[in-house]
C-alpha cells in the first residue's frame, strides 16, 4: 500500500481519494476552500462537490507542504487555469522519489502542454522527480459510488506507466499504462470542446430544434477535426481510439454529470457565457481549451472550423442558430 496526496478535492480528486482509501492505501486530501476542509473535517463527505459520499479515514489539510511531507505518490487534480501555480509552491517542498501524476487536462501557454511546463519547473529546480499524466472516462460521482472505471496512465517512462497504473488499479478503477502521454494530454483538452458543443443540442431540446440527431452530427464534426489535429502535433492519431481517446469524449460529450456538456446545455437554453460561469459550481474547461485551440490550429495549419464556431458562439460573434449553421458545414 502507498501514500497518496491528492492535491485538489474537487468531485474529481474528492472521487479519486474515495477509490485508494478503500482499496487500502493511506490519503491526505489538499484544498484552499475553507467549506470543503471544514466539511471533510468535521463530517468525512465533501458536501460542496460529492455530497453524500463517505471518506472515512482520508486526512484533510490546508497546508500543501502538510500534505505531501510523507506520500509517494502526488495527485494534481486541479483545474488547468490553476494547477501550474500550485506546482510552482509544490516543487520548493518535493523530496526525492515523490511520484507526480498529473489530472490536469490543457494546454498552458502557446502550444505547450501543462505536463511539458511541469517537467520545464522541475527541470530549472533541479529535480528529478517523475511526472505522470491520467487520462479516460472518469465522472466522478460514478468513480466515487464503485461504478466500474477505466483510464489510462501515460508516461515517456513505459516502466513507470505500468507501475503506477498497476499500483493505483483498484476493484472498479482500472489503470492501463499508455505510451503516448502527448496525445493523451492534447485528446484531454480538445475533448471538452466538443462535449461543450455536444452541450448545446441538449439546452436545445425543449425548443424542439436539439436532439440526438444534432448532437452525433456536432460529435462527428468535433472527432474529425481532433483527430486531424493529433499528428500534426507530433502525437500518435491511434490514441483517439483508446479510452483516453474516443472513451473520455464519450462520456464527457453525453453525461448528465460532465460540466463541460452542463456548460453548453446552458448556452443552448439561452444564457449568456457570464451567466453560465456564474451558476455553475465547477470549472469547465472547455472554454479555455476552445480559445486556445484556436491559436493552437492556425499556429500549426489545421483548418478549425469546429473550434473556431465553438469560439464564436462563446464571444457571442454567433447566435446559437448561426452557430448549428457553422457547425453543420463542417
Amino acid at each position: 500500500m502507498s501514500s497518496i496526496a491528492v492535491l485538489g478535492l474537487g468531485n474529481f480528486g474528492t472521487a479519486l481519494a474515495r477509490n485508494w482509501l478503500q482499496a487500502g492505501h493511506t490519503v491526505c486530501g489538499w484544498t484552499v476552500e475553507q467549506d470543503v476542509f471544514e466539511s471533510l473535517r468535521d463530517t468525512n463527505i465533501n458536501a460542496k462537490y460529492l455530497p453524500g459520499i463517505v471518506m472515512p479515514g482520508m486526512q484533510v489539510t490546508m497546508s500543501l507542504k502538510d500534505a505531501v511531507q510523507s506520500a509517494e505518490i502526488i495527485i494534481l487534480a486541479l483545474p488547468s487555469g490553476v494547477v501550474l501555480s500550485v506546482v510552482d509552491d509544490l516543487v520548493p517542498v518535493l523530496q526525492p522519489n515523490q511520484v507526480l501524476i498529473d489530472l490536469a487536462k490543457g494546454l498552458a501557454d502557446g502550444d505547450r502542454l501543462i505536463s511539458d511546463v511541469i517537467e520545464e519547473k522541475l527541470s530549472q529546480a533541479r529535480k528529478d522527480n517523475t511526472l505522470c499524466v491520467m487520462m479516460g472516462p472518469t465522472i466522478a460521482p460514478e468513480l466515487a459510488n464503485g461504478v466500474y472505471t477505466t483510464a489510462s496512465v501515460a508516461c515517456r517512462n513505459s516502466e513507470a506507466a505500468e507501475r503506477f497504473a498497476k499500483l493505483l488499479t483498484t476493484r472498479t478503477l482500472k489503470l492501463a499504462p499508455a505510451a503516448d502521454p502527448l496525445g493523451a494530454e492534447y485528446w484531454g483538452a480538445f475533448k471538452n470542446v466538443i462535449a461543450l458543443a455536444c452541450g448545446v443540442a441538449d439546452g436545445l431540446k425543449p425548443s424542439g430544434l436539439g436532439g440526438d440527431n444534432l448532437k452525433a452530427a456536432i460529435f462527428t464534426a468535433g472527432y474529425r477535426e481532433a483527430v486531424g489535429l493529433l499528428p500534426r502535433l507530433g502525437a500518435d492519431p491511434s490514441t483517439a481510439l483508446t479510452a483516453a481517446g474516443i472513451g473520455d469524449l464519450f462520456v464527457t460529450a453525453t453525461s448528465p454529470h460532465g460540466r463541460n456538456r452542463e456548460m453548453g446545455e446552458r448556452l443552448g437554453r439561452g444564457q449568456s457565457l457570464k451567466e453560465a460561469q456564474g451558476s455553475m459550481v465547477m470549472v469547465s474547461e472547455g472554454v479555455r481549451a476552445a480559445r486556445m485551440f484556436r491559436d493552437v490550429c492556425a499556429r500549426a495549419g489545421h483548418s478549425a472550423p469546429f473550434v473556431g464556431a465553438v469560439c464564436g458562439l462563446l464571444d457571442g460573434d454567433l447566435t446559437v442558430e448561426t452557430f448549428l449553421e457553422a457547425i453543420a458545414l463542417v
